[in-house]
């Protein structure tokens, strides 16, 4: 694992990942790539880890892609770089633990896809989002995925064919970035909100974010056939019994971890 492309930390139950090659615009090279991979299966494992942060040094949160690393190469080894991405972008979606990122500058093409893929996002007022692959000849497809998810079909499919940036204030309007704060309050906002849900029951967390990520694509009566017997099951568990208990008498609740 290089250590020094993302660097680890944690506070308080938050691990704090940071991405590391400001110099290089944050580009998600195939060793930033790896680096990433391995810290979230990591994370992944840690149950006293309850939220992660994603965040970058420098000015750039990322650039995308190193398109060095796609200039002139065989197809074998651009195929093995996007699935090493899509391996990242599925390793967030399927962490038990919120992935917050805390964009403090501009995330394009696969940037945006990152930005896009974090369960939450909390931006600087100067953050801009673009995926401007078709700019190069090079369409931003695997971006496009994560980012169709996150903002309304017709906008996602303009700023996949434009390439042209779009604001902070702009993406939180689309429901990209959940909340936009000026630069010198990013890192104390993304703080308490991962906070909040740090407070929470670490177990319960992590089956409402699986949960919510099973249903979202589903029919409205599949997705209840698909949340009813998780909540159900959730009911009976140690943690939603102290919890209730808790509630009903006035205190604060004692998670099981």
């Amino acid at each position: 694992m290089n250590t020094n492309l993302v660097q680890s930390e944690t506070v308080d139950a938050i691990a704090l990942l940071t991405l590391n090659h400001p110099e290089k615009r944050n580009a998600l090279s195939r060793a930033m790539l790896s680096a990433l991979r391995d810290q979230l299966a990591r994370l992944a494992a840690l149950r006293g880890v309850r939220v992660v942060v994603l965040r970058a040094a420098g000015p750039v949160f990322s650039s995308g892609h190193d398109l060095r690393e796609l200039s002139g190469t065989s197809g074998d080894d651009a195929a093995s770089l996007f699935a090493l991405c899509t391996e990242v972008m599925e390793a967030i979606r399927h962490l038990p633990q919120p992935v917050i990122a805390q964009v403090q500058g501009l995330a394009t093409a696969a940037g945006c896809q990152l930005v896009a893929t974090c369960d939450l996002v909390v931006a600087a007022e100067e953050a801009a989002f673009a995926t401007p692959g078709v700019k190069i000849g090079l369409f931003c497809t695997t971006p496009g995925v994560a980012l169709v998810r996150a903002v309304p079909a017709k906008k996602a499919l303009e700023m996949l064919l434009t390439g042209a940036p779009v604001s902070a204030r702009e993406a939180e309007r689309l429901g990209l970035v959940n909340r936009v704060v000026p630069r010198d309050k990013l890192e104390a906002e993304t703080m308490e909100l991962a906070r909040q849900i740090a407070a929470a029951s670490g177990p319960t967390v992590a089956l409402g974010k699986h949960a919510f990520y099973e249903q979202m694509p589903l029919e409205c009566s599949a997705a209840y056939a698909v949340a009813q017997p998780i909540m159900t099951g959730n009911a009976q568990t140690h943690d939603a019994q102290e919890g209730m208990r808790a509630f009903l008498e006035k205190r604060p609740p004692q998670w099981e971890r």
